[in-house]
C-alpha cells in the first residue's frame, strides 16, 4: 500500500487466498440463521451502537483515510461522518421491513406478504470511498438480516478495517460480518459462484461490473450494480452564471475528481459561454493542491499511480484532437500522484475524455445553442448515473427532469448521495439503488405465505 502524496510504502496487505475465502463463506453461511434471527430491533440496537462508535474514533479514522487514499482532511472527516449516519439510517430503516395482508378471494384464507433477507451477500467497495461506499454495504445487509463478506479496496484499506471494528465491538454476530482483501478477479471467482452466496453487490467500474454481473446471473444471483459516470451539466442562460461557475468548479474538484457523480461534461449556453468559462477557470486555478494532512489542501493527490497516467493520456489526446487547454494539463512535481485542476474547451466529441470516464481533475466544457441540442449532448453516452442543470427556469427544470436520461438528477445544487435518498444510476452506469428504502429492499426477498384455516 503506497501513499499516493509521498510514494512511500505504508504498510504490507496480506492477500487472502482460497483457503480464506473458504473460511469467510463457512462463516458467513453459519452465522447467517442466527443473525437473521435476531430481532429487527437488536440488530437495529448494534448497528446505532457501532455509529457511536464510528463517530467517537472519526478523527483518527479520518486521518488514516487521508493519508492512505489522498483526499483532504476536510473531506475525510465528512466522508467517515457520512459513515457513521449510515449506519444509524440502515438502523432504523430496517426497524419498517414491512410485509403485508392481501386481501383473500375465499374466507378463512389469510394471505400474507413477508419480507425475509436474501442471505449471504458477496460485496466489493471501491477505493474512491472506502469508508461511505463500505458502509452502504454493510449496514443494508446487515439491517436487512443478511450476512456478508465484503472484499475492500487494497489501495485503501485500513480506514475500512477500523470500521469493520467498530461493528465487530458493537456485537454483530461472529461470521455475520467478514472482511477480505486480495486479488480481484480471484475474489470475484470464487465468491460469486459460491453456493453459499445468495447477492451480490458492486461498485465500481463499467467493464468489471458486467463482467461480474454477468457472472453472478449465470448462477440466477440478483446483483446491485453501481457502476461509472461521466455527469452532464446543462447551464442555461438564465441561471447565475456566476455563482454556479464557481459552485460547480468547488465539486468538480472534490477528491480530485474520483467521484462517480462527478460533473465532467459541462454544456454552457452560448449566451453564457464565454463568462461561465473565465468565472471556472479562474476558480480552478486558485484550488490549493497539496498533501491530504497538510492545512488548508483543498485537492489532494490523485489515488494510485495508474489514475495519473490515464488522466495524462486522455488530456493529451482531447489537445491533439482540438480541445482547447485553459487550465492545469499537467502532473505537479515528480513525487506523488499530484496533478493540476485542469479545464478543456471545445472539446470535440470524437475525443476520448468526452466518451470514457475521466474520473480526475478535468472539466470539459462546450457550448450550446438551445434545449434540444443540450438534451442530445446529455443523453449521447450509454452513462446514465447524474446529471445537473441550472436554470432560473420552473418550466425548463421540468422539461429537464422528464427528458434527461439519468438515474439521479440535480437542479441549482448539489443534492445527490444523502442515504435517505435512492442512489444509482441507468444504463452503463448500473442497475438496483443503493440508500434510501431501496437500499434495504435489494437485501429482502418476498416470500408469500397463503393459509387456509382448517376446520
Amino acid at each position: 500500500m503506497i501513499d499516493p502524496a509521498t510514494e512511500e510504502r505504508l504498510a504490507a496487505l496480506p492477500a487472502a487466498t482460497k483457503e480464506d475465502l473458504d473460511e469467510a463463506l463457512a462463516a458467513a453461511g453459519r452465522a447467517f440463521p442466527a443473525w437473521a434471527a435476531r430481532s429487527a430491533y437488536e440488530r437495529s440496537r448494534i448497528l446505532r451502537e457501532a455509529a457511536r462508535l464510528v463517530r467517537e474514533r472519526a478523527d483518527a479514522i479520518a486521518r488514516v483515510l487521508s493519508a492512505e487514499q489522498g483526499k483532504p482532511l476536510a473531506e475525510a472527516r465528512t466522508e467517515v461522518a457520512n459513515g457513521a449516519d449510515i449506519l444509524e439510517w440502515f438502523a432504523e430503516e430496517g426497524r419498517r421491513a414491512y410485509g403485508r395482508i392481501i386481501p383473500a378471494r375465499q374466507p378463512g384464507v389469510l394471505q400474507q406478504a413477508m419480507r425475509e433477507p436474501i442471505g449471504p451477500v458477496a460485496a466489493f467497495s471501491p477505493w474512491n470511498f472506502p469508508v461511505s461506499q463500505a458502509v452502504r454495504k454493510i449496514a443494508a445487509s446487515l439491517a436487512a438480516g443478511c450476512t456478508i463478506i465484503i472484499k475492500g479496496p487494497e489501495e485503501a484499506p485500513m480506514a475500512v478495517c477500523e470500521v469493520v471494528r467498530c461493528l465487530d465491538e458493537a456485537g454483530v454476530e461472529k461470521g455475520a460480518l467478514n472482511l477480505v482483501f486480495g486479488r480481484p478477479a480471484e475474489i470475484s471467482g470464487h465468491l460469486i459462484p459460491a453456493e453459499t452466496i445468495r447477492k451480490v453487490s458492486f461498485t465500481g467500474s463499467v467493464s468489471v461490473g458486467k463482467h461480474l454481473a454477468a457472472m453472478a446471473g449465470s448462477h440466477m444471483k440478483p446483483v446491485t450494480m453501481e457502476l461509472g459516470g461521466h455527469a452532464p451539466v446543462i447551464v442555461f442562460d438564465d441561471a447565475d452564471v456566476e455563482k454556479a461557475a464557481v459552485a460547480l468548479a468547488t465539486f468538480k474538484y472534490r477528491n480530485a475528481g474520483q467521484v462517480c457523480i462527478s460533473p465532467t461534461r459541462f454544456f454552457v449556453q452560448q449566451e453564457v459561454y464565454e463568462p461561465f468559462l473565465q468565472a471556472f477557470v479562474a476558480k480552478a486555478k486558485a484550488v490549493r493542491v497539496g498533501r491530504g494532512l497538510e492545512e488548508g489542501t483543498q485537492m489532494g493527490p490523485l489515488a494510485t499511480r495508474r489514475r495519473l497516467e490515464a488522466i495524462s493520456d486522455l488530456i493529451a489526446d482531447a489537445v491533439s484532437d482540438g480541445a482547447s487547454l485553459q487550465a492545469g494539463g499537467q502532473r505537479i512535481g515528480n513525487v506523488g500522484y499530484f496533478h493540476k485542476p485542469t479545464v478543456l474547451s471545445d472539446v470535440p466529441e470524437t475525443s476520448r475524455i468526452m466518451n470514457e470516464e475521466p474520473f480526475g481533475p478535468v472539466a470539459l466544457i462546450n457550448r450550446f445553442s438551445d434545449e434540444d441540442e443540450a438534451v442530445g449532448k446529455a443523453n449521447r453516452t450509454r452513462y446514465g448515473l447524474a446529471a445537473y442543470v441550472f436554470t432560473r427556469s420552473s418550466a425548463r427544470a421540468a422539461a429537464m427532469a422528464a427528458r434527461i436520461r439519468t438515474g439521479m438528477l440535480s437542479i441549482n445544487h448539489f443534492g445527490l448521495g444523502p442515504v435517505e435518498t435512492p442512489f444509482g444510476g441507468v444504463g452503463d452506469s448500473g442497475f438496483g439503488r443503493e440508500g434510501s428504502s431501496e437500499g434495504l429492499d435489494a437485501y429482502l426477498v418476498t416470500k408469500l405465505v397463503s393459509h387456509f384455516a382448517a376446520h
